[in-house]
């Protein structure tokens, strides 16, 4: 609940404020590159912090017979107003150690006063200022809840500046840039905030403070302070001359906290004038939101304004991808017919369940989707139609996960129609095993009365998907589409990829490697999935990437009729394809840990040896592989993990060999370096399992049962560490 308040507070701010503050970023980005300009005139002495005011008034009264007024500016840049030995008026910058004019004083260009005019008040004068204001005080409050979310999101300010996950490009940026930028945002803001109060006399109102003038005497013992002397000519703005040299006209000298008169004679203060302190914030508040005062500080407002240019842009990227993957309902749950329960690890399912809502409602129906986790009463419900994929070896989805115990914890209280539909894959020997035990829970519930079997769809096939729905509707007598196109997901964001080369790895294992390359601007590391659509099907294949010199490398086992190995294995060098890489951040080698064990069967060792390869902080890594037979290639693993030992990227390499003279399996190396893991484990490190998932299986019940004899934490718990890390299939 805090998190959601937090996101729709900074949604709901953001929109209100984008299009001023798209203004206010382009322009603040013109007038930081404007200060920046301004300090590269060449008006400004060398050593300026060292001049005293006494220096400047001697040199200044020897060359120029009458002086009205010395100003400096917040560029350090001295403008005279005098007149000099021939009679001429003089008005411009010059060197206060010599006097010697450098050059006029230039008004901005009317560009620049145009730009500054719409930063200020968008040509809306006093009613414009208002507005900026405003908007400053709303980028305050983006700035905080930003602030709270990235906090959320990194799970507390110890880790706010730890490594951010990243899912897509805006999102990423986002965060990044946000955490960097928000110091000067939060300046930017309130800066302008405060200058817009001021502007408004709000603090004056508050405070009632006024100018205090005193009258300070001159101690008896004529030892009073000579202010030419002590005052630095940096912390005056301006100087008042006196009209002539009678001791009774006074010097008045504004300096950055008062303004004081001053004898001419004797440099004494004669009368003090303290400023407000609302005045001094405003001039700080002042140099802060512009730059003025500083180039670098000035560079980093313009950076700030370009990245929240940026935040502008990714924010409603976010906004944008979020709403296009949540589940959309126009009916509640307590008022519709027809409930609909998705579990799915990816989206993939929810698309399903989102297409036969969407027809339902076309055709006068309540109908409501929920994920299965938000199961509970349904008290107007006829149907419950459950979608669910199957993660793992039978597991539930991720937001599926609770719905066993919550259907435990809530009877509908009216008899109630059930439909399951199972999505999953063939090649996977648990085929839609979660879709199946909630057909058989749901089948014991005294209120759900079975109204079709259980339906499979395999490879998300569009085909399989219209079979069930044509069963559904003639005894519904509700007609849906039945055209498979119209359940199709077009991929997007296609990347073309080329092949490089393709071997064959075992002919006997009948397993091929084949390298591509990619686009140049594409990122991507061991670990990381390739997902392929073979014959421009929509059917999605994913493998796991090893990054080989800066390629793509797939080690691949070719299954009969197997959809994604067969497109694979048909290609030939020079050929392209369409795919995406898709960042699998979970899987991704450890940068912290001390020590790693990289554990493989099969075609599992892909990603291994390009984490390997990559390996270039020496990480302490130890690779344990599985295969059937030693074939060429596994020599060519010898060799490499040999040059990789050598260069000290890799520690040891384990090879088991099941199906030769002393055949092991990858379960018996561990039982027999069973103190290593231990170690390994309590240590910090981290052990990844790739390869097939009963191979996972196996080696997680070994690990888990090394350490219920030592009693330590269960294999469960070092999973949830972070510590234990799978891609299997």
């Amino acid at each position: 609940m805090t998190l959601s308040f937090w996101r729709y507070t900074h949604l709901a701010l953001a929109l209100f404020s984008s299009l001023f503050l798209l203004l206010a970023s382009l322009t603040g980005i013109i007038l930081a590159v404007d200060a920046v300009q301004e300090k590269t005139l060449p008006y400004k002495v060398e050593n300026f912090d060292a001049i005293t005011l006494g220096e400047t008034l001697r040199v200044l009264k020897k060359t120029y017979p009458e002086i009205t007024e010395l100003s400096i500016d917040y560029n350090e840049f001295v403008t005279l107003q005098a007149i000099d030995q021939g009679g001429q008026d003089i008005n411009a910058y010059i060197n206060p150690k010599t006097g010697k004019t450098l050059g006029k004083p230039v008004k901005k260009t009317e560009f620049i006063q145009w730009v500054t005019s719409l930063h200020r008040s968008l040509f809306l004068h006093e009613t414009g200022r208002f507005f900026v204001g405003a908007i400053s005080f709303l980028l305050v409050l983006i700035a905080i809840s930003g602030f709270t979310l990235v906090l959320s999101r990194q799970r507390g300010i110890r880790n706010f500046f730890s490594k951010v996950i990243k899912e897509y490009f805006a999102q990423y940026y986002h965060v990044v840039l946000g955490r960097l930028a928000l110091i000067p945002i939060l300046i930017i803001a309130l800066t302008g905030t405060y200058l817009s109060l001021e502007r408004f006399n709000f603090f004056m109102d508050k405070n009632k403070e006024k100018e205090k003038s005193e009258t300070l005497v001159p101690p008896k013992n004529g030892t009073a302070q000579n202010v030419f002397k002590t005052t630095l000519l940096a912390d005056v703005k301006k100087i008042e001359f006196p009209f002539t040299d009678d001791p009774q006209e006074y010097y008045i000298i504004e300096l950055k906290d008062r303004e004081i008169e001053v004898n001419q004679i004797t440099g004494a203060v004669i009368t003090q004038k303290l400023s407000p302190m609302t005045t001094q914030f405003a001039d700080l508040s002042l140099d802060l939101h512009t730059g003025r005062i500083n180039t670098i500080w000035a560079i980093i407002l313009a950076i700030a304004c370009v990245n929240i240019l940026f935040f502008i842009y990714s924010g409603f990227a976010i906004t944008l991808k979020r709403r296009s993957s949540r589940i959309k309902n126009k009916f509640r749950a307590d008022e519709s017919k027809y409930i609909l329960l998705a579990g799915s690890e990816n989206g993939s399912t929810l698309r399903f369940a989102n297409a036969i809502q969407k027809q339902l409602i076309d055709r006068g129906e309540k109908a409501h989707i929920a994920e299965l986790n938000n199961y509970k009463l349904f008290p107007k419900a006829q149907h419950i139609i459950v979608f669910s994929s199957t993660h793992g070896l039978g597991d539930a989805p991720s937001n599926a996960n609770k719905f066993i115990s919550v259907l435990k914890k809530y009877n509908q209280q009216q008899k109630v129609n059930f439909s399951v539909v199972g999505f999953g894959s063939k090649a996977y020997p648990d085929f839609c095993g979660f879709a199946l035990e909630i057909d058989e829970l749901l089948s014991t519930q005294d209120w759900a009365e079975r109204f079709l079997d259980l339906q499979t769809v395999n490879d998300k096939s569009a085909q399989e998907f219209v079979d069930w729905i044509k069963l559904w509707s003639a005894k519904t007598e509700i007609p849906l589409a039945t055209t498979p196109s119209l359940y199709n997901h077009a991929p997007k964001d296609l990347s073309k990829l080329m092949v490089l080369d393709k071997t064959m790895v075992s002919e006997t294992e009948q397993t091929f490697l084949v390298t591509l390359r990619a686009n140049i601007r594409a990122k991507f590391t061991s670990g990381d999935l390739l997902a392929i659509y073979p014959a421009n099907d929509t059917r999605e294949r994913l493998y796991s990437i090893g990054n080989h010199s800066g390629n793509i490398q797939l080690v691949v086992k070719l299954h009969p009729d197997g959809l994604g190995s067969g497109f694979l294995n048909n290609l030939a060098p020079g050929n392209t394809i369409k795919a995406r890489i898709i960042n699998n951040h979970a899987f991704h080698f450890p940068k912290r840990a001390s020590k790693v064990a990289l554990i493989s069967n099969g075609t599992g060792i892909a990603p291994f040896l390009g984490m390997i390869e990559q390996n270039k902080k020496k990480t302490e890594t130890h690779l344990y592989s599985g295969f059937r037979i030693e074939t060429e290639n596994i020599l060519g693993y010898k060799k490499f993990t040999s040059e990789m030992i050598q260069k000290k990227q890799l520690e040891s390499f384990h090879l088991a060999l099941s199906r030769e003279a002393n055949h092991y399996y990858v379960m018996d190396l561990i039982k027999r370096d069973a103190d290593f893991f231990i170690d390994l484990l309590q240590q910090g490190g981290v052990i990844m399992i790739c390869g097939s998932l009963a191979m996972q299986k196996d080696v997680e019940s070994i690990l888990d049962n090394l350490c219920l004899a030592k009693k330590i934490k269960s294999i469960l718990d070092y999973k949830e560490n972070g510590q234990v890390l799978t891609d299997c299939y």
